[in-house]
């Protein structure tokens, strides 16, 4: 039996990315894999006012720092949220308002400085620990993500590969999602997505088996359930409207291959279960701003899923 720790969409948060590294020794998992969404949202400038004194907004909080410890204890914070802190000058933030493709170099320069601390993070704490550490990047990780991952010698990147769990079951992994009202780094039509996940599916050896760890849940799952938006892109009656947003094509190939077990991410409002067909469809959603990970801890057995239990903590 083999039992499998998952949990998806960190977004930058240390707290959720440590949680998630030390899950394995916690809950006894054989694996533990990310189902993708490494990335955090943004970058919080902590501003020099001169002297000892910094200026800081979180979460439309102003904060004025005084010495290193209070600057610190908020840098601290502001990844703990899963955002990106950045001390700063008045200076530079006015040329970096005035030359916007500055902020993305800047942007994607904090994305792999903390990944790698992440994952040398992660080396250290599995080293000897008997886990297998398997992570998707999802549709917000930008590609330079994937050579990194390669370097670590315990985080193996899992996209686009069937990996063998045990002796009687495969995993196969995908970031890639429909397309979103952001245009993300991996998203592409329907159609696209279905040949990506059938090059995949088409080497596995026993697929009723096997588990699918995609990114996108399947459409109209209960599992994709999101705020409907606006043209402007905000929420409709304050959010509690929500609409399926998942991917067609990943129901598609669930309905036809009949899976052993889904795992799903992306929608961190849709935590739940479901079964479509003989396939236990799982996802743990996300509430990685609260600095909680949650996840799921599935036992498989030779031709069932023998238990499982969504977990916060």
């Amino acid at each position: 039996m083999t039992t499998i720790f998952f949990a998806t969409d960190v977004h930058g948060s240390d707290i959720c990315w440590k949680k998630f590294i030390n899950a394995g020794k916690f809950y006894e998992a054989d694996v533990i894999v990310l189902g993708g969404d490494m990335t955090g949202k943004a970058i919080v400038p902590i501003i020099h006012q001169g002297g000892s004194t910094y200026r800081a907004v979180l979460l439309q909080q102003e904060m004025a720092l005084r010495g290193e410890e209070e600057v610190q204890a908020m840098a601290n914070k502001i990844r703990s949220r899963g955002y990106y802190p950045y001390r700063t000058t008045p200076e530079e933030i006015a040329e970096l308002s005035a030359a916007p493709e500055r902020v993305d170099e800047l942007f994607a320069t904090q994305v792999l400085k903390i990944a790698e601390q992440w994952l040398a993070y992660a080396d250290q704490k599995l080293e000897g620990a008997g886990v297998r550490c398997y992570v998707a990047p999802g549709n917000d990780d930008m590609f330079e993500l994937d050579d990194l991952i390669r370097t670590s010698k315990h985080v193996q990147l899992a996209e686009g590969r069937v990996i063998q769990l045990d002796q009687h079951h495969e995993m196969i992994s995908s970031g890639w999602s429909n397309i979103t009202p952001w245009h993300t780094f991996r998203e592409e039509e329907e159609g696209e997505l279905r040949v990506r996940y059938e090059t995949i599916i088409a080497q596995v050896k026993d697929v009723r088996n096997s588990v699918f760890n995609i990114h996108v849940p399947p459409h109209n799952s209960t599992l994709d359930g999101a705020p409907e938006l606006t043209e402007d892109l905000r929420p409709k009656y304050a959010g509690h409207s929500l609409v399926p947003v998942g991917s067609h094509a990943v129901r598609a190939v669930i309905e036809e291959y009949q899976p052993l077990l889904g795992l799903f991410g992306h929608i961190h409002e849709s935590k739940g279960t479901s079964r479509l067909g003989r396939t236990l469809c799982i996802n743990p959603g996300s509430v990685y701003e609260q600095g909680r990970l949650q996840g799921a801890l599935v036992k498989l057995g030779r031709d069932q899923v023998k238990s499982y239990l969504l977990t916060t903590g």
